[in-house]
């Protein structure tokens, strides 16, 4: 797969998102929506019209949401929550953390809009810490989701495990990777082309701008793998080793902090089993601004042409 032939989706990720819990709920009345006044967002308006009583706007309150799933999981149902990324995670966290993690309850939460992808909500609607946060509790499952294809598949796949799960998204239309038959197993990354002189190991967005510079650098001659981890934790081990085997250098590239995400969890992996040159591409300790996405991308780094750069500093040499 090359970037090349790489189109934007025409279904967007908010409605593969509202759709499928439309059609959970159709097929079991266990299954609950809660919003937190973002439901026009998120395209879950048609839910609360449609099946008002799995249905709950909990109003601009994430940690009392948290709290109604809580409740709501304690009763035996399926409590699915929404809200934007930095508001599902650091505004509630505490509450994610006890009432959920630590009391063992099942609530599947979405992030919308995470990282640059917030755009013109500006720098207070801008998570780059969601990942980390989310990782350190204990037994979280924790997905970023690549296009409306996983989107869809990994929320029917979650709706039967119990725990907490925390999936980010982008909410409008994401590059179309997989096509409508793919499967996806929680925990295993996805090999999108094989490569012999570097691997790419990237999530979300960066999955795209992987490919694209991983097609730049074939030009160059040089070949480069591509690996989707969509799922942070847990973390596909084996597959990273065998490319830090296969290849020998390793490069992430997320749309969130480096400290705490992809590139975290991969270094700990290969610290750990098989140690080889690493880089990360993502945000350098740094806060949230307005932009459009385009700019964004370019202002923190998120871009093919940073992937590069970071594959140069790997060359002996410094130059490919």
């Amino acid at each position: 797969m090359t970037m090349s032939n790489l189109i934007l989706e025409t279904t967007e990720m908010r409605k593969a998102y509202s759709e499928t819990l439309k059609e959970l709920i159709k097929e079991d009345k266990n299954v609950y929506v809660l919003e937190a006044d973002l439901s026009e967002a998120i395209t879950t308006t048609s839910i609360g019209v449609d099946y008002p009583n799995n249905f709950v706007n909990c109003g601009i309150m994430e940690a009392n949401m948290v709290g109604v799933a809580s409740g709501l999981s304690l009763l035996g149902k399926i409590p699915f929550i929404h809200t934007f990324s930095p508001f599902a995670t650091r505004r509630c966290y505490d509450q994610i953390f006890l009432s959920g993690g630590f009391a063992k309850t099942n609530i599947k939460i979405l992030g919308s809009d995470t990282g640059i992808t917030s755009q013109y909500n500006g720098g207070t609607h801008t998570s780059f810490e969601d990942i980390a946060l989310m990782r350190e509790i204990p037994g979280a499952t924790v997905i970023t989701a690549t296009d409306a294809t996983m989107l869809k598949y990994l929320i029917r796949e979650i709706k039967d495990i119990y725990g907490i799960h925390y999936i980010t998204t982008i909410r409008k239309n994401a590059y179309k990777i997989y096509d409508e038959n793919e499967k996806f197993e929680i925990g295993k990354g996805k090999v999108l082309k094989d490569g012999k002189d570097f691997t790419i190991i990237s999530s979300g967005i960066m999955v795209a701008e992987a490919l694209k510079a991983a097609e730049d650098l074939e030009k160059q001659g040089i070949s480069a793998a591509v690996i989707d981890m969509f799922t942070i934790k847990p973390i596909d081990k084996n597959l990273i080793i065998e490319y830090a085997k296969k290849t020998g250098k390793i490069i992430t590239a997320e749309n969130h902090n480096v400290t705490g995400g992809l590139g975290s969890a991969v270094a700990e992996v290969l610290v750990e089993n098989y140690p080889v040159p690493m880089r990360k591409v993502g945000v350098e300790d740094r806060f949230g601004q307005v932009g459009t996405q385009d700019f964004l991308q370019k202002e923190y780094g998120l871009t093919a042409e940073k992937i590069i750069e970071k594959a140069s500093e790997l060359a002996l040499g410094g130059k490919l």
